[in-house]
């Protein structure tokens, strides 16, 4: 297998939300008590689960913090960690379940700072 098809099956695998997506496309409910990222509402407590898509260090603001963006086959959450720049374990494509204070700024759903955990990966 050549280095483009590795690379290729790296981001399907990371673009496919197997762990959450049933045949039909709906979001699996796990007995966690998951909900999907799109039914987290503004200023109430959930638990989200989705993969990384994205890590940052913005640079506009005084303070530290690692932005970790996480997505479900629904949408996507901002899952903000003030005064880190890393965190071991997260990447991309790893699949993170995550509970806190949902916030909804500019159309975009965030938690700062929530409790979470790496879940692993299942083998078909």
């Amino acid at each position: 297998m050549g280095l483009l098809s590795k690379v290729v099956d790296r981001i399907k695998s990371v673009a496919a939300d197997d762990d959450l997506v049933v045949e039909d496309g709906r979001v699996d409910h796990h007995d966690d008590g998951t909900i999907r990222i799109v039914e987290a509402v503004d200023r109430h407590r959930a638990t989200v689960q989705g993969r990384v898509r994205a890590l940052t260090l913005p640079t506009t603001t005084a303070v530290t913090a690692l932005v970790v963006e996480v997505a479900d086959a629904t949408g996507a959450i901002q899952l903000v960690f003030v005064g880190r720049k890393a965190i071991p374990g997260i990447e991309c494509g790893v699949t993170l379940r995550a509970h806190g204070r949902v916030s909804i700024r500019r159309g975009h759903r965030i938690m700062y700072n929530p409790a979470y955990e790496i879940v692993p990966h299942r083998e078909s």
